[in-house]
């Protein structure tokens, strides 16, 4: 059981885009990780906590390819928009100024690709002094191996990897 602090963590979701939801994706489909993500942002919204969603633009193109946008109920249920014009959340983003105006100390982390946007993401963070708790099965790759490798390797160097019914609240302060 990982207990959260709902006055510092902040649940980010990285690249929930019809686009990017939709690509063939292990070792869950995209929707599947969707549906997780949304459960976990639900949670965060009933005790006050943020979420933040992450989504992509690709720098110098004037018109994004169909599906750019978030899925709906993911731009519905974030509090916050960050837009990003590389792999990770924070480079040139104001992710991290939102993060600490809200009192903000631990990330959870979920989204697509998991060896991409989540762990660049996920390294920034740790650079920028945050905990970091990544939720394993509201995450997807486009293979099975590239999904497992940083879960596996590198993220319980990061952070901590957990599942999402082993998120719990601690008592409110």
């Amino acid at each position: 059981m990982r207990t959260l602090d709902h006055g510092r963590t902040a649940l980010v979701l990285i690249d929930l885009m019809d686009r990017i939801v939709d690509l063939p994706v292990e070792p869950r489909p995209g929707r599947a990780v969707l549906e997780a993500s949304l459960a976990l942002a639900t949670d965060f919204r009933a005790v006050g906590a943020p979420v933040v969603a992450v989504r992509v633009e690709r720098p110098g193109v004037e018109v994004q390819p169909p599906g750019s946008d978030l899925v709906a109920s993911v731009a519905e249920i974030a509090d916050e928009v960050v837009v990003k014009r590389s792999i990770g959340g924070f480079h040139g983003t104001d992710l991290d100024d939102l993060l600490r105006e809200r009192g903000v100390d631990t990330l959870v982390l979920t989204g697509i690709a998991t060896n991409l946007g989540v762990e660049s993401t996920a390294r920034s963070a740790v650079d920028l002094g945050y905990s970091v708790v990544f939720v394993e099965d509201a995450m997807a790759a486009l293979t099975a191996q590239e999904h497992r490798a940083p879960v596996e390797l590198s993220f319980p160097r990061l952070g901590e990897v957990t599942a999402l019914a082993d998120l719990v609240w601690g008592p409110a302060n």
